[in-house]
């Protein structure tokens, strides 16, 4: 590789996880570096002679489940490969009892490894209990549509204290005294701030950390120390991006956001990389646009389209459940996120889930409707852009399954056109497509 860092271009759900478990199988680390585990992608194997599949949605072929595991949190997807080390960074909120949890869930599945290939970085701060209860009380005060539509995990309360210096970092879960103490405090806080919104027994959270104190020290390490000496040895690592580059506290659709930075930046930082060892950044693109919760998304479909996008896409959330907001690719998303993350190559996925549209609309620009100007950012002011109309660009469908293709050249022309001009319109080349739910339904390029 040797250091490759896979992100999500648009507000998430891009389906990231096919390539990281392609990409895992040569890596020999695996890392993530920031979010937590509100992050999540599906990775479940299915056998027929000599193919697995992954299964986003559904396929005729005869299968036999093999593996199936509903999704990867918190742990990096690196954990399949048992030859692959795996590392929750600096930058994660972690939160202990999902740790545990998701590494049982894998080893009942057959996965006996996984023990021994992880490791938490000990600056990581602690996503606890009490930050899901912040989160419930902070939505409940919120309403209509001011309401974020967050996971309820408790992420963004968990930014909130490392922010204002007041977090509990995972190498403070081994203080006894200090981590109570600062439990405590943390506690009487929001029960001052939320009353009886704030439902939390901060006794059960600290019996329950006991128990860990006991099971997590096998798991701590210095983090940013095991990166340095990856890299200074030349081992390939893959850094597995969480949400998306719409959904980064800086530079996303704020306040309709994540509350960690999810894109290039947010890796380096959030796992001490050294940036000139960096030699790919893959932007992950969905061949049309998805979004979960509330905020802005201009090329939303709430017809037809959108609805036949979220049934044969299988749209719902990981991580939540919920339905995905369903709508149609917009370049301008793309060209501001390339922008911000500098891609080098995209993986362009789930190109077949539009097989049976006869016409495919993409998003080219903006326009003010008062003035008439044409718009090519994308604006910071939500407001502003909530005004502003879409200029599409309509492209002849293909009409004819191409799961099988293995090829570009197979594709039919006007997949190809599709492909091309996401290529000349943001000047990223397409390495990867992906055509269907199997590991080998992925044309290279």
């Amino acid at each position: 590789m040797p250091t490759t860092i896979i992100l999500g271009s648009q507000w998430g759900d891009e389906g990231k996880g096919k390539l990281s478990d392609i990409l895992c199988q040569k890596a020999q680390i695996c890392a993530r570096a920031a979010g937590g585990h509100n992050a999540g992608h599906s990775v479940v194997y299915l056998y027929a002679p000599d193919y697995y599949y992954y299964y986003y949605y559904p396929t005729t072929r005869e299968l036999t489940l093999v593996f199936s595991a509903n999704s990867f949190h918190l742990l990096p997807s690196g954990l399949i490969n048992p030859n692959c080390e795996n590392l929750i960074g600096s930058g994660v909120v972690v939160n202990v009892e999902a740790f545990f949890k998701e590494l049982n869930a894998l080893e009942e599945k057959g996965l006996k490894h996984v023990r021994e290939k992880i490791l938490i970085s000990d600056r990581a701060h602690v996503n606890l209990t009490l930050h899901a209860a912040v989160d419930r009380a902070e939505e409940a005060q919120l309403e209509g549509n001011k309401k974020i539509g967050t996971t309820g995990r408790g992420i963004g309360p968990s930014y909130a204290t490392k922010a204002s210096r007041k977090g509990i970092r995972v190498h403070e879960i081994f203080k006894e005294a200090v981590f109570e103490k600062k439990l405590r405090t943390l506690a009487e806080g929001y029960k001052k701030q939320f009353g009886e919104l704030f439902e939390y027994d901060v006794e059960e959270e600290i019996a329950r950390f006991r128990e860990y104190r006991k099971l997590l020290p096998n798991f701590v390490c210095d983090g940013p120390n095991f990166i340095d000496q990856a890299q200074k040895s030349g081992r390939d690592l893959l850094i597995e991006g969480a949400n998306a580059l719409m959904l980064d506290i800086d530079y996303g659709t704020y306040p309709y956001v994540t509350s960690s930075n999810t894109g290039f930046g947010g890796a380096v930082t959030g796992l001490a990389l050294d940036y000139k060892q960096i030699k790919e950044v893959i932007g992950v693109v969905k061949a049309y646009t998805t979004r979960v919760g509330g905020g802005p998304f201009k090329t939303e479909d709430l017809g037809e389209a959108g609805t036949k996008l979220q049934e044969i896409g299988r749209e719902w959330g990981v991580s939540t459940g919920r339905r995905r907001r369903c709508g149609w690719l917009d370049l301008v998303v793309l060209k501001y996120s390339q922008l911000i993350n500098n891609y080098t190559s995209w993986n362009l996925t789930k190109l077949d889930i539009l097989d049976t549209f006869p016409t495919i609309k993409v998003a080219v620009a903006y326009k003010d409707k008062e003035t008439g100007e044409v718009i090519e950012h994308f604006p910071a002011d939500l407001d502003y852009l909530d005004t502003l109309e879409v200029v599409y660009k309509e492209f002849e469908g293909w009409q004819t399954p191409i799961t099988s293709v293995k090829t570009f050249d197979a594709l039919p022309a006007q997949a190809q056109a599709y492909v091309k001009f996401i290529e000349e319109f943001t000047g990223i080349p397409v390495k990867w497509i992906g055509t269907g739910p199997a590991r080998d339904d992925m044309i290279y390029l």
